[in-house]
């Protein structure tokens, strides 16, 4: 099979998740993405496990890419960007507001001497404004955006960080889908385009329909609602937890009778969804002793067979076990050179029934003889950019 971007050179000169996830996705849809490092390396190789100097991250971020190493410090490696620039078709960074510019590499330079260039610029808090020159991690974002706020302690109501780097994915998500947008456009047109998300407006969008709903009327507001999911926890068996959700008074109807208690249903508290979102403390403490009184298995079979939305709680060392993910082949194993055998979850999408291939990521500096030999380089020269430190290679080449 084709995929849908195969033919499309992509560089990236990003680094940590939400750019290098975004070129990612790029990659499992056929794009040939070439991450550009700096000498130093990307951050994500210190982050989690690691084997053969890949860390676990560093591996899923940035599978699939081939890698070149440049020290843009020197006049050199800026001349080689540029070479690279002029032969690709999208560009993907997330420095700081103003780095790219004063390297000469800018959105402005780059499609001026590439005018079919789709740039994507990935900041924190956008390129301009009190903020924009801040140095930005996922935390710092889910504290401006509401998600802290959105996951207080069940207990003492304080703000609670999510623990995962949820502001960069769904970032790298919006950015991706975004970037195939603006090469529609340039399929129209001929024109590249200079495509911005900051970190900080994807993830308040990404909060808008649920977290924020109290928040949309302006004027003659409704009173305001519970906040969504306030009292969504896990509930828990005998052997473990599930998770359920009966937003139709069907479903809810449902639950109510597999768990032996039908009067739930009549019970005014009870009897709509809106109601059960304003008693969801009571609720909570009605059924609690309910799903207490099951095992996990047969629970979940009964729930399901009744029509009622439910799903065991996996742990994460028994996800990969999970009868439908095995049937999906969600998880894959992939030979890492140097590392043995990995574990990744393959891309989510799948074109005309036929899964992409989840290939194993790069060494840093890997591939830079060979993209420099494709962009038109003589082995004379890289050897002597070898030897001056623009070009760094893997040692033992």
């Amino acid at each position: 099979m084709t995929r849908p971007l195969s033919g499309l050179k992509v560089l990236d000169f990003s680094s940590v998740l939400s750019g290098p996830l975004a070129a990612g996705l790029l990659a499992e849809q056929g794009a040939d993405v070439v991450k550009v490092e700096g000498p130093e390396g990307d951050t994500t190789r210190l982050i989690g496990p690691a084997k053969a100097g890949l860390s676990a991250m560093y591996i899923a971020a940035n599978r699939g890419k081939r890698a070149i190493t440049l020290d843009l410090k020197q006049p050199a490696a800026r001349e080689i960007a540029r070479r690279l620039v002029q032969q690709a078709d999208v560009l993907i960074e997330n420095m700081r507001p103003g780095v790219m510019d004063r390297l000469g590499l800018g959105p402005a330079a780059m499609r001026a001497l590439n005018p079919g260039l789709v740039y994507l610029s990935i900041t924190g808090f956008g390129p301009d404004g009190p903020d924009a020159g801040a140095r930005v991690y996922d935390t710092v974002v889910q504290a401006r955006s509401g998600f802290a706020a959105a996951n207080p302690h069940p207990v003492t109501g304080e703000p609670m960080l999510l623990p995962a780097t949820v502001c960069d994915k769904l970032t790298a998500l919006t950015a991706a889908q975004a970037v195939s947008s603006a090469l529609v456009a340039r399929g129209r047109d001929g024109r590249g385009r200079h495509v911005q998300v900051a970190m900080v407006d994807a993830a308040v969008a990404f909060q808008w329909p649920d977290a924020m709903y109290n928040h949309v009327f302006q004027q003659d507001p409704p009173p305001p609602m519970p906040e969504f999911a306030a009292g969504q926890r896990p509930w828990a068996t005998r052997d473990g937890f599930v998770a359920t959700n009966t937003p139709q008074q069907a479903e809810f109807d449902a639950m109510a009778r597999t768990l032996d208690c039908p009067g739930l249903s009549q019970d005014p508290r009870f009897a709509s969804t809106p109601a059960r979102m304003r008693h969801g403390r009571e609720l909570r403490e009605a059924l609690t002793p309910r799903f207490a009184a099951w095992d996990t298995a047969p629970l979940v079979a009964a729930l399901v067979e009744a029509g009622v939305p439910t799903g065991r709680v996996n742990r994460r060392e028994d996800l990969a076990e999970d009868p439908q993910l095995r049937h999906n082949r969600t998880v894959v194993t992939v030979d890492q050179p140097g590392a043995g055998p990995v574990r990744l979850a393959r891309g989510a999408a799948v074109f005309d029934g036929a899964h992409s291939p989840v290939a194993p990521a790069p060494r840093p500096g890997e591939h830079g003889p060979a993209v420099l030999r494709e962009a038109g380089f003589d082995d004379a020269q890289i050897a002597a950019w070898i030897a001056d430190g623009v070009l760094r290679v893997p040692a033992g080449g």
